[in-house]
């Protein structure tokens, strides 16, 4: 299915790029929905787990996922206005129910229940770095199993996670069949979270 038809069968709206002028913070750009199938066929993500997608925009990720798994998301944004288009999707999406959603910085939030967490390069890796340590306190209130997926992973977002204690790399998923085969970065690179001091 091309993503219209995705979007249809959802009963989201979710195409197209929307750029806010924020020198931390991406544009929206969507996460392919070849890549989130192959996400949740993985077995990366099960139906008890709760999913935080960063920089969510319009939802994609959390109700495609939320569908797919039946796991609960929550999907997070800095703008304003993807926030809004997101509320208006949760009113028609066939997941709506097992999805939250909110506006806030993403190094201004501390996880809660949420087990796995989605990024597509959403913010500077400066932002990222704040996000790893706010993962780390989150898991020191409530020690579980956490994994993090992110999806065409930038260099500086691999070196924070290499240079941070107590992450651990896993098999990614490879994506690049989907798009020609040979760009490297198309694959969702895995890595869990165990507690500083973790090997």
């Amino acid at each position: 299915m091309n993503d219209r038809e995705w979007d249809k069968r959802l009963r989201i709206k979710t195409i197209g790029r929307e750029d806010e002028s924020n020198p931390n913070y991406a544009p929206y750009e969507p996460t392919p929905y070849e890549v989130l199938k192959r996400v949740a066929e993985s077995g990366y993500i099960r139906r008890r787990q709760h999913v935080l997608d960063y920089g969510c925009g319009k939802g994609r990720v959390a109700f495609f996922l939320a569908d797919a798994v039946g796991c609960r998301a929550t999907g997070i944004d800095q703008s304003q206005k993807l926030i809004d288009l997101a509320v208006e999707n949760r009113r028609t999406a066939r997941s709506g129910s097992r999805v939250r959603l909110g506006r806030v910085l993403a190094e201004q939030y501390l996880p809660g229940e949420e087990d796995v967490f989605f990024f597509f390069n959403p913010f500077s890796a400066k932002v990222f770095e704040g996000v790893l340590r706010n993962i780390a306190v989150a898991w020191f209130h409530n020690p579980r199993p956490m994994t993090l997926l992110m999806y065409y992973p930038s260099e500086d977002y691999v070196r924070a996670l290499e240079a941070a204690e107590g992450f651990t790399r896993l098999s990614p998923i490879d994506c690049r069949d989907l798009f020609g085969g040979k760009n490297e970065r198309e694959r969702v690179e895995v890595w869990k979270y165990e507690g500083a001091g973790a090997q």
